[in-house]
């Protein structure tokens, strides 16, 4: 551990490659951040909140709305205000096109609404969508607004086609976290 304070909230999305999010977690941790991971709906198909849990030894926030917190608490604020980083990785097309669009209906999609920390995403979806007018647009919208953008790379993709699409590697995207709040 180094003698770093920040903290990154590591958002994982509904993306076959939610499973790198284990290493992404532990190569952060690594480095020395705090981090705070934050599943969508989606991402729980594909990687469960334990092996996160097990990994951060902290809790995995998946809700917006907790019956169980206390009065007053409310994750999507906190962790927008105390989060150093947002790093969204994988980031499927549905959260680009929230994001772009100023939705906030999910735990994740509120924390980006509500923080002032550079965000950075890493997509990973079908060649298909991530070439579609759609998502450029709101791709561009979001680079325009000053978000950082990890361009996936060209790589077999889960369905077996064979295109850009593939989240790019871990060290990549823990490398650019890294000079993003340097």
């Amino acid at each position: 551990m180094t003698e770093n304070n920040k903290h990154i909230v590591l958002g994982v999305t509904g993306s076959i490659a939610a499973y790198k999010s284990a290493d992404i977690l532990r190569r952060l941790k690594e480095k020395g951040f705090k981090v705070s991971v934050v599943m969508t709906k989606s991402a729980e198909h594909f990687i469960t909140p334990l092996t996160l849990k097990s990994l951060s030894d902290q809790e995995v926030f998946t809700e917006l709305f907790d019956d169980g917190s206390p009065a007053g608490e409310m994750p999507h604020i906190d962790l927008a205000r105390d989060a150093d980083l947002v790093l969204i990785a994988p980031a499927t097309a549905n959260i680009v096109g929230k994001i772009a669009n100023g939705l906030a209906d999910d735990l994740l999609s509120c924390i980006v609404m509500a923080t002032k920390a550079p965000i950075v995403l890493a997509p990973a979806m079908n060649t298909q969508m991530y070439n579609n007018k759609f998502f450029r647009e709101n791709k561009d919208k979001l680079k325009s607004a000053g978000m950082t953008f990890i361009d996936p790379i060209e790589g077999e993709l889960a369905c077996g086609d064979y295109g850009t699409g593939h989240l790019v590697e871990v060290d990549d995207i823990v490398e650019a976290a890294c000079k993003v709040l340097n």
